[in-house]
């Protein structure tokens, strides 16, 4: 906390710094004026909690400055310390909201016990304006909130009390015609990536435009993310020429283009879900392309979902290869054919993300590899959708294509580290068979991998092939037990796996470069 000490006599500012217990009471900062004038300056600038003052000062008095807290910073807590016991005085001070009124010299006790009680009274007030200011802040917050809450009870048909219908002025109406927008991701991009502030913005264009005509409410649904319903008290005859205001509107000020589907037109709030569903299934039919040319849609065109799983036998195909070149033709068929009729609908898009999903889950299985899966699809294909309603189609391909370059070098990681593993394993099998002739089909045989394979894969890891690592692994064996045994060379021979001790003499001699003999002898001499 700050406090703040104007008195024009400086021994009195002094005098109130020493006896005051500024700790006791949380005060860390004091900041002194020797006027009224300057003490506004203060306050503007560092907003002390706490304000000691004289009534009787230079340029701006006591009286004045008091007036001027009333009326521009009521949150301070004054103090006044004066010595004229003087009852004009004290009823300024207390009509300007003054906590106290303190007689010159000071009583220390008098002083800390009203500085005491002042601080507790601030902290008390602090507290009730922190919660009246959360409760505000509440409030406004959850007006929109709660209208997008009852409207979408409307909108499916849930009771609703009469007086919420009259609140949003949609009661004795001839008609009633519902319309779809969907916020994209283009239209978030141009409130930089702020969702929140996108749908706030848009809603308040749209309510603005609708109010000047005394047509409706638009409000966000809220059992569909980014979705903005337009319940317009018209006909639909009158609403097509109505939104297309709303569309132009939209352009001008946002700079978006945005598709608007229209529903059928009812006669009832009870009809209203009618209304939706005929423009929702408008909306996830709409050619996003970008060959569509009219933004706002009243009629619903059914078009034949293509679906990915033709394309298996060639995804399986294009995996096996292990390259993403294997996958550019593929993927360009995809799209000729999915495109084939120059129109790509947004049901088209979810059907399509939700099958690569699916299929993407089942290689990741295939190849035990982890993947992470959107719970929503829509969003997926959102990402892609312009300030215009165009699918970026190009930048999705790159997406795509970036996705599975990471599984291809994911699968082929996976299998140079299997590939790694086994032939470790293979080391280790030599190892302890070293004293027996192994050949390579027995190890073939044993990890189910070929001879070929095997023999090309141990070379690169160990650069030397199987039968001389066996050869080496024996010799270190025959030089271990020369040295530390008196065994016979011809018994060596036999236990580290050759029959015939000349022979193992003569590999020995070539790898060591002495003799069987010779080696135990100079080990003997290297020994004494």
């Amino acid at each position: 906390m700050k406090a703040l000490i104007v008195d024009d006599e400086r021994h009195v500012r002094e005098g109130i710094k020493l006896l005051a217990d500024w700790a006791g009471n949380e005060i860390t900062e004091i900041y002194e004026a020797s006027n009224g004038e300057d003490a506004i300056q203060i306050i503007e600038s560092v907003h002390p909690e706490i304000i000691f003052s004289d009534m009787k000062m230079p340029k701006i008095d006591g009286t004045q400055l008091l007036k001027w807290m009333d009326e521009h910073y009521a949150e301070g807590k004054t103090i006044v310390v004066t010595g004229y016991d003087d009852y004009h005085y004290m009823r300024k001070a207390m009509h300007y909201g003054s906590s106290d009124y303190l007689l010159k010299p000071i009583d220390p006790k008098m002083l800390n016990d009203t500085l005491m009680r002042v601080v507790q009274e601030w902290k008390q007030e602090e507290v009730e304006r922190k919660n009246k200011q959360d409760k505000n802040q509440l409030i406004n917050k959850m007006k929109p909130a709660y209208r997008d809450q009852q409207l979408t009870h409307m909108i499916n048909n849930d009771p609703i009390d009469k007086n919420i219908l009259e609140e949003f002025l949609l009661i004795e109406a001839k008609a009633y015609t519902i319309a779809l927008m969907q916020l994209s991701n283009g239209a978030i991009e141009q409130f930089k990536g702020d969702r929140d502030l996108t749908l706030f913005t848009l809603l308040n264009v749209i309510n603005e435009e609708l109010s000047r005509h005394n047509s409706g409410i638009a409000f966000h649904y809220v059992t569909a993310k980014g979705e903005i319903v337009l319940l317009i008290k018209r006909r639909k005859e009158e609403a097509v020429i109505l939104l297309r205001g709303v569309h132009n509107t939209l352009k001008e000020l946002l700079g978006l283009s945005c598709t608007i589907t229209i529903g059928l037109e009812v006669t009832s709030i009870t009809q209203l879900n009618l209304s939706y569903q005929y423009a929702k299934s408008i909306m996830m039919n709409r050619d996003v392309s970008g060959n569509q040319q009219d933004k706002i849609i009243t009629d619903k065109k059914e078009k034949e979902i293509k679906s990915l799983m033709g394309y298996a036998s060639s995804i399986k195909m294009a995996v096996q290869a292990g390259e993403l070149n294997a996958f550019h033709s593929l993927i360009g068929q995809i799209q000729k054919d999915l495109t084939s009729n120059n129109q790509l609908s947004w049901r088209q898009l979810i059907h399509l993300e939700n099958e690569y999903q699916m299929i993407s889950t089942r290689w990741h299985k295939e190849f035990n590899l982890p993947m992470n899966i959107s719970t929503n699809i829509e969003e997926q294909i959102n990402r892609f959708i312009d300030k215009n309603d165009h699918f970026q189609l190009e930048a999705y391909k790159t997406r795509k294509k970036k996705e599975i370059a990471l599984f291809l070098r994911r699968v082929k990681r996976q299998n140079t580290r299997k590939s790694q593993n086994v032939i470790h394993e293979i080391e280790k099998y030599v190892k302890a068979n070293f004293h027996r002739e192994i050949k390579l089909q027995e190890i073939s045989n044993h990890f189910y991998i070929s001879r070929e394979y095997i023999s090309r894969k141990f070379k690169q890891e160990y650069n030397i092939n199987i039968s001389e690592y066996v050869v080496s692994i024996r010799m270190k064996k025959a030089q271990e037990l020369l040295k530390s045994s008196n065994l016979k060379v011809y018994d060596i021979a036999n236990m580290i796996g050759y029959q015939d001790d000349k022979y193992f003499r003569k590999v020995f001699k070539k790898i060591v470069g002495v003799s069987p003999n010779e080696y135990r002898e100079k080990k003997l001499e290297d020994i004494k």
